[in-house]
């Protein structure tokens, strides 16, 4: 029986995360989409509002932990913000990477200081922790599927990537 949190479950902030690209463009445009996660963890001040909501050690926590993101992502697509949209979207696909990263690879880790592959799971293992890894995966890549197929967000993508190549910004 896995140990239990004494850490509370995650909330839906309310009110909700401000939206610091609808009164910056010189923020929303510096904005990069790039591949995959990339800039999740260094994008000021979507990071430090998102962030939080963000754990996937257990299924439990990493299905409360998507749930309220994709009631952030939704809060943000709803106002019109495709940064913080797009960086909530880019927090869930985290979630799922990383908890299917500690289900292949002991420590979550792939590799070593030396640069060297680390040990991956050979079998199951006792305590389920693999299981448990893949199934918070698996939550997380359905809450990041419907990101990607929301067509609000699509719209929002599509406007924001116009708007983009036409900003010009001040000297």
């Amino acid at each position: 029986m896995p140990a239990k949190s004494n850490k509370p479950l995650l909330t839906v902030p309310d009110p909700a995360l401000d939206t610091p690209a609808l009164d910056d463009p010189e923020l929303c445009y510096s904005y990069e989409i790039a591949r995959g996660e990339m800039g999740v963890l260094s994008f000021e001040p979507y990071k430090s509002l998102i962030l939080p909501y963000w754990a996937f050690r257990t299924v439990p926590i990493a299905r409360n932990s998507a749930e309220v993101l994709w009631a952030i992502f939704q809060s943000y697509v709803q106002r019109g913000d495709f940064v913080g949209a797009d960086m909530t979207r880019k927090y869930i696909q985290m979630g799922m990477t990383r908890a299917k990263r500690y289900a292949n690879h002991k420590g979550g880790r792939k590799y070593g200081a030396d640069g060297k592959q680390l040990e991956k799971w050979s079998g199951d293992d006792a305590e389920g922790k693999r299981k448990d890894k893949q199934e918070a995966s698996e939550l997380f890549k359905g809450y990041w599927r419907r990101c990607t197929a929301d067509s609000k967000y699509l719209e929002l993508k599509k406007q924001w990537q116009k708007e983009k190549k036409q900003y010009k910004p001040k000297s």
